[in-house]
């Protein structure tokens, strides 16, 4: 697997759970909370892939 393909599936995961957290926000804003948190650490994983 390339180095970008694995880059631009974080970035879909990531995305994928800043919609998850944009959906519970109004019910369950702790769930939100861990799914942003997760959200930031897929970004933070796919800046230092392509960085590195």
């Amino acid at each position: 697997m390339s180095k970008e393909v694995v880059g631009v599936l974080l970035l879909a995961l990531s995305g994928f759970l800043v919609g998850g957290v944009y959906s519970t926000w109004k019910t369950a804003k702790f769930m939100a909370g861990v799914l942003g948190i997760a959200a930031l650490l897929a970004i933070g994983g796919a800046i230092f892939w392509f960085a590195s």
